[in-house]
């Protein structure tokens, strides 16, 4: 188990402003990753072994994508226990994202808010850091997370999801297709029928040639938001289907504030994430299943703090998991009680 415990690194960093904690933490990370200094955080892999979507997971929890937008820190992060890691968002170009302050912590309710808005160093650096980790030797799983450009109008979206399709395909055990971060202008508009069915078949089709020249086809997932009614799942449920995706990721962070309102920064513009996004995002798994059926993959983020909110998006309908914003508040032990969490709810 990890030597260092988090109860007391956490006082230090909430004592920091939310960006400011979080930079510290992922470049100590990148530093330390690979060194003795690992032993602060690592814990042991739980060996719970699942194929879904054609690939081998060692187990069933996973870093959700956000965290370590530039694949810095691949292999410190699976350090913790993940059976697979998501990295990015990624863009095809640099962008700064939206204007500092643009996170903020409500610990009464165990959230986040932020509108970081795909910040991130591009497609070449990010493609770089991806090559040096051993992550992937190490038989896990790595997801590679691409949205488009807050530059490019939303008319040409596809362009900048096919530029990192491309660029992130040669590296990648899953490609997941983000469309439903509420930090980028117009960009869940993604989700709407017409708009996905046009994203959707111009990604399947790409992905076909580049399986066909690469000689191996990469699982693509779509990440969708919890702020969708029954019949837009439905919706996007016979769009995966129609253009033959490998899974859903549901979900992303929620504009909803009815569970933090009167907190401060409640209002703040951005994602909620945390303890209160957990039912709704329940709540899309289950209409997801409903809709697709049995052995359609599908992975379950948003308000996992412990093995049991974990369980319950299993319960739901969810093959796997991901945690982030339970990560910060939990620190790393989270991700060894989840994984054990999820083999005892699988073996009962």
């Amino acid at each position: 188990m990890a030597l260092l415990p988090y109860s007391l690194a956490r006082p230090i960093l909430f004592g920091m402003d939310p960006e400011a904690a979080h930079d510290l933490t992922m470049g100590w990370l990148a530093r330390a990753q690979g060194t003795p200094l690992a032993w602060a955080w690592c814990n042991p892999l739980v060996d719970d072994p699942v194929t879904i979507a054609g690939l081998r997971f060692p187990n069933r929890v996973g870093l959700a994508a956000g965290l370590d937008k530039n694949a810095r820190c691949i292999d410190g992060l699976g350090g913790m226990g993940f059976g697979f890691v998501e990295v990015g968002t990624v863009t095809p170009q640099p962008q700064p994202g939206n204007p500092k302050p643009r996170m903020f912590r409500i610990p009464e309710k165990e959230a986040l808010i932020n509108r970081l808005g795909f910040n991130n160093d591009g497609l070449q650096a990010f493609i770089a850091n991806v090559q040096r980790a051993t992550f992937r030797r190490q038989g896990r799983i790595l997801g590679l997370n691409i949205g488009k450009n807050a530059s490019t109008p939303i008319e040409e979206a596809t362009r900048d999801y096919l530029l990192g399709l491309e660029g992130v395909y040669p590296h990648a055990d899953y490609v997941t297709v983000n469309i439903s971060s509420p930090n980028t202008s117009n960009l869940r508009s993604l989700q709407s029928d017409a708009a996905l069915d046009g994203l959707l078949s111009a990604i399947a089709q790409r992905r076909e040639q580049l399986a066909a020249a690469q000689g191996r086809r990469v699982p693509v997932f779509l990440k969708i938001a919890p702020d969708l009614d029954e019949t837009q799942v439905e919706a996007i449920a016979a769009a995966l289907r129609r253009h033959g995706m490998d899974g859903v990721i549901a979900t992303n962070t929620t504009i909803a504030r009815d569970a933090v309102q009167g907190l401060a920064h409640a209002q703040e513009t951005g994602g909620l994430s945390g303890a209160p996004v957990l039912q709704a995002s329940n709540r899309v798994i289950a209409q997801l299943r409903a809709a697709l059926g049995p052995g359609f993959p599908i992975i379950g983020v948003g308000g996992i703090l412990s093995g049991a909110d974990a369980v319950s998006k299993l319960r739901a309908g969810a093959d796997l998991v991901q945690v982030y914003t339970g990560l910060i508040y939990k620190g790393p032990a989270l991700v060894d009680e989840v994984a054990r969490a999820l083999k005892a709810a699988r073996a009962g």
